[in-house]
């Protein structure tokens, strides 16, 4: 059984990514794995680096159990829409503030490199879109680099990632579906 942390990155909790959250939570349980879970829209804290990383502010309680849920789980899943190519702007706050030095990373002392500091836990990211990916990624790019690749894989956390596209104009056949499949990966732990 695996040690799972379930963020939800979408701020409202009762959206469609908010089903695929508790989809995902429920499988996770039922098949007897521990789990515990944030919810972006339900925590507080200053999304925005008011001096970058040149003076770090002091994290409010709920990132501080963001690091602490990270740091004691197996797996990590990430859930959030895909809003102009990217994830939430909560979301990004999240790990501008709490994926720091020290924590997610340290940069060696002679300024080459550095060592992942989360190495051997695993991830999978969910996302939903509401253009077709092939469509998206024809005329954008990878619009999953910038958190399975550059942020947690900067770290050491091998990541999967799953898509539901078009999320928004899809039957409610189909999101059963998507539901069922989520529910599974819960199930699996993967």
């Amino acid at each position: 059984m695996k040690k799972i942390f379930v963020l939800l990155g979408h701020p409202n909790s009762e959206s469609f990514i908010g089903s695929l959250a508790g989809s995902y939570e429920a499988g996770a349980l039922e098949a007897g794995h521990e789990v515990r879970r944030q919810n972006i829209g339900d925590m507080q804290f200053d999304p925005v680096l008011h001096k970058g990383y040149k003076e770090i502010q002091t994290l409010e309680p709920d990132l501080l159990t963001f690091q602490r849920n990270v740091i004691w789980a197996d797996h990590i899943v990430i859930l959030y829409p895909n809003w102009w190519c990217t994830m939430p702007a909560l979301l990004k706050g999240v790990f501008d503030r709490a994926w720091l030095p020290g924590f997610a990373f340290k940069f060696n002392k002679n300024k080459i490199g550095w060592k992942k500091l989360l190495k051997g836990k695993t991830g999978r990211i969910i996302i939903g879109a509401a253009t077709p990916w092939l469509t998206t990624h024809v005329l954008f790019g990878d619009f999953t680099n910038e958190l399975s690749r550059a942020t947690l894989g900067f770290a050491g956390i091998k990541t999967k990632i799953t898509i539901f596209a078009p999320s928004e104009t899809t039957s409610d056949t189909l999101h059963g579906k998507w539901m069922k499949k989520t529910n599974r990966l819960g199930a699996k732990g993967v």
